[in-house]
């Protein structure tokens, strides 16, 4: 896979259920559209990880040095939470109640490409995400990330 594109809206149902988005579902690849897992993002989001892309994730965190505190501190964070997901035969996300709350999920959600991952953010929580960033400062910001060389 080489990454998703795209952004998505779905809505959370009573019981915190969503409708795995059919632009999704096209991008994965053959054999893992049913199982994820899903954890707290670095903002005020979740993470939706293909087993695919959080199985190398995982074996990364495993091999830190469980010795230096840093890592136990990281691993914790990361790693709290985390929980895996299968769709359901609706082809349904069951959040749960923990990270629903974290990222202050209520109803209107959207799903966004972030490489080989996808960012599930409250749909207001989003469009003030993109409201507090003038097309000068993400220029400055694409000039910082962009313009490095690559290592």
């Amino acid at each position: 896979m080489i990454g998703f594109l795209g952004e998505f809206e779905a809505t959370l149902d009573p019981k915190g259920r969503f409708l795995l988005p059919a632009g999704i579902k096209k991008q994965l690849q053959e054999g893992e559209n049913t199982q994820f897992v899903i954890n707290r993002g670095f903002e005020k989001c979740l993470t939706l990880y293909p087993l695919s892309a959080w199985n190398p994730i995982f074996d990364n965190i495993s091999k830190l040095n469980d010795f230096e505190p840093q890592v136990r501190e990281f691993r914790r964070y990361f790693l709290n939470g985390a929980i895996s997901l299968e769709l359901d035969s609706a082809g349904r996300l069951l959040v749960p109640k923990n990270l629903m709350e974290h990222a202050g999920l209520e109803k209107d959600i959207v799903l966004v490409s972030a490489m080989t991952k996808i960012e599930i953010w409250d749909k207001g929580r989003y469009q003030q995400f993109f409201e507090a960033i003038s097309p000068e400062k993400f220029s400055n910001l694409a000039a910082q990330v962009m313009g490095r060389p690559n290592v």
